[in-house]
């Protein structure tokens, strides 16, 4: 792909992610566990991650970040996501690798989930000194099998109408 399509592409793909999780943020979400979200933002991290390539993804995901946190998200913010966004794709990306012919765009995108909440709860415990965050794990691990599975299902659809050559 030649340097100006890719750079179009990448901002393309950075500007809805960061549309996605503006959206996302307006969505009142009944979940028991503070701070869960349904992720709608990661339907681009993970079509980026499918079609583009890891560094690319990542990329992608740094800016979304750091642009969310301009824009509404804070200090906070900013280190829940990159904890949790950053420990996702690499967990997705191994999970890509290990489990090319096995897994799934689904199966990649409920470990990217899972490992968000693990990343974001790391941070959380980090910040406060208290491992006690940890018992919302359970409650957040079913969440994500549920996020993960919407969220791959999207991506498995967007990226069978995306026309991306590398």
């Amino acid at each position: 792909m030649k340097n100006t399509k890719r750079l179009v592409m990448m901002g393309l793909f950075v500007a809805m992610a960061l549309a996605l999780s503006i959206v996302e943020k307006m969505i009142p979400v009944p979940f028991v566990a503070p701070g869960a979200k349904l992720g709608l933002s990661n339907i681009i991290t993970l079509t980026v991650l499918m079609s583009l390539g890891f560094k690319d993804a990542l990329s992608v995901l740094v800016a979304r970040i750091i642009l969310g946190s301009i824009f509404g998200g804070g200090l906070s913010g900013f280190i829940y996501s990159i904890s949790g966004g950053i420990l996702s794709l690499v967990m997705m990306e191994l999970t890509r690798k290990i489990g090319r012919e096995s897994i799934s765009v689904i199966g990649i995108s409920v470990v990217g989930a899972v490992f968000h909440n693990v990343g974001q709860l790391l941070a959380a415990a980090y910040i406060i000194q208290n491992m006690n965050v940890f018992v919302y794990l359970p409650v957040l691990f079913l969440a994500a099998v549920g996020t993960g599975v919407f969220v791959g299902l999207t991506t498995k659809y967007l990226l069978s109408y995306l026309d991306i050559k590398t």
